[in-house]
């Protein structure tokens, strides 16, 4: 196969990953059945969701599973088209987790997969990016500016990475392709935060 070509299998194995259903799966397993994640508490499909529902091991489970994916992703892509695949892949991932097209294209919002993503592709922002969302979550006390918070500075880091060509432990070497695939992947977040807004009364 050509680069280009590559490069887009890269992408539709990694979107596919990011589809999987972990939190429907292991809310049905955990209640045998009897609850849909996608209209039980906040109809979010994701781990957070999952933990208020059925319990914290399970929501634990939900996230683990959906970091894996990620990480998968941007591995999987790497074997098929090298560095900038492992961008693709990865970035494809937290596509597919938030708009899956078994489900109608409605999917969690993608935190967790993006986790994953990051310690496949861009691993030496990952405990930055983790001090950032604690931080975030502990003096913001909102869900979406806190991730409004950790995706600026998630952006900005991928651009200093790349023009200042850091070292990036067991990821790619930084190229344009990491600012890139990075901001696509916190524009997917927060859309996706923007949409779960509730409705005004």
């Amino acid at each position: 196969m050509s680069g280009a070509a590559t490069v887009v299998a890269a992408l539709v194995v990694g979107y596919l990953l990011g589809t999987f259903p972990t939190a429907v799966l292991v809310t049905r397993l955990a209640t045998r059945g009897s609850v849909d994640i996608r209209i039980a508490g906040t109809g979010n499909p994701g781990g957070v969701n999952t933990a208020h529902v059925v319990g914290r091991a399970w929501g634990g489970a939900v996230i683990a599973v959906d970091v894996i994916k990620g990480i998968g992703a941007g591995l999987l892509g790497w074997v098929i088209a090298g560095p900038v695949g492992a961008y693709a892949g990865a970035t494809a991932a937290i596509a597919g987790h938030i708009w899956p097209v078994w489900t109608h294209f409605r999917g969690g919002k993608g935190v967790a997969t993006s986790a994953g993503a990051v310690l496949a592709v861009f691993p030496a922002f990952f405990l930055l990016d983790a001090a950032t969302a604690a931080v975030g979550a502990l003096t913001l006390r909102n869900a979406e500016r806190a991730m409004q918070l950790s995706s600026t500075v998630w952006v900005l880091a991928s651009f200093a990475w790349w023009l200042a060509a850091l070292p990036n432990l067991w990821g790619p070497n930084p190229t344009v392709a990491l600012p890139i695939s990075q901001t696509i992947g916190a524009t997917m977040i927060l859309f996706k935060f923007y949409q779960s807004r509730p409705s005004p009364a």
